[in-house]
Parts: structure tokens; sequence; C-alpha cells
């Protein structure tokens, strides 16, 4: 008797589904000795790719900046494939907003790092991110229960 009803959590793949690394001011502005400002975004969204199958995806943009000339920019989007089945509507928010996210984040922070070391600057090592929080902050300022889309 195979049971139909048992919670499934499998991840299915984790891929780099997007980068981007601009330098728009290269090469004067490298020869600048001011320390560059960085700014980091991050963003998490979700969506259902099949039954009982979803994509999450984590995005990060790193902006760094000598005054108003910008040194680079980095745009990553890592995912994940997840496949998530016979468990509570009220626990597939979480576990896609919070959950996979966490799954997803350290690939993304080394394919940020190794991108920007390639481009020939040091290494912006992504901070550690509390999902929890992230998840719970964007639930508060939310009414309806959809996929989660955390931007911070």
């Amino acid at each position: 008797m195979a049971d139909t009803d048992t919670p499934v959590f499998q991840i299915q793949r984790i891929y780099l589904k997007e980068a981007s690394l601009e330098q728009p001011n290269s090469p004067a502005i490298l020869l600048e000795q001011e320390q560059p400002t960085v700014d980091i975004q991050l963003g998490v969204d979700a969506q259902p790719v099949a039954d009982g199958v979803f994509e999450v995806r984590v995005t990060a943009t790193v902006t760094t900046k000598i005054k108003d000339k910008t040194v680079f920019l980095v745009e990553a989007r890592q995912a994940g494939i997840f496949e998530i089945r016979n468990l509570p509507d009220e626990q597939m928010g979480p576990i896609m907003g919070i959950a996979c996210p966490q799954i997803v984040y350290p690939y993304l922070r080394g394919n940020v790092a190794d991108l920007i070391q390639r481009a020939g600057f040091p290494p912006v090592h992504l901070a550690e991110i509390n999902f929890q929080a992230m998840y719970e902050q964007q639930q508060a300022g939310q009414d309806t229960a959809e996929a989660p889309r955390i931007i911070t």
C-alpha cells in the first residue's frame, strides 16, 4: 500500500539562473584611490513549475560606487527546484520563504564573490541572512498568503 499522504521535500536541482557584471566607468574609475561604498539588495521569490514542484529564486544586486560613479554592478539570481508535496497550506509559505532560500543562498554567495574576484576586485562576501526574519517582515506587511516575494 503506497502512502500518498507522506510529506515530501526534495531538492531537485540548484543552479545559477542569471549573472551579470558591469564596469561602466572602467578603466578611469580603477585609478581612483578613494574607498568605494557598497550597496547590497537581496530578494526572494517562488513560483510553481509543475504539480508539487517549485522554483525558488534568491537574487542579489551589489553596487559599488566612488562618489556618484559606479565602480561595478553585479546582479545574480540563484535558483533551486524543489519537490514539495503533501504539506499543509500554512507550511508552504515558510518552506518556500525560509527553508528553500536557506539552501540556495550559500551558492549565490559563492557565485557573487567569485564573479567579483574574477573581474579583478577583492571579493564582496554577502553576509549571512536570517530568512525567517525576512519572511516574517514580509508577511507582516502583506494581507494575502501568496507565494513569498521578499525584498529588502
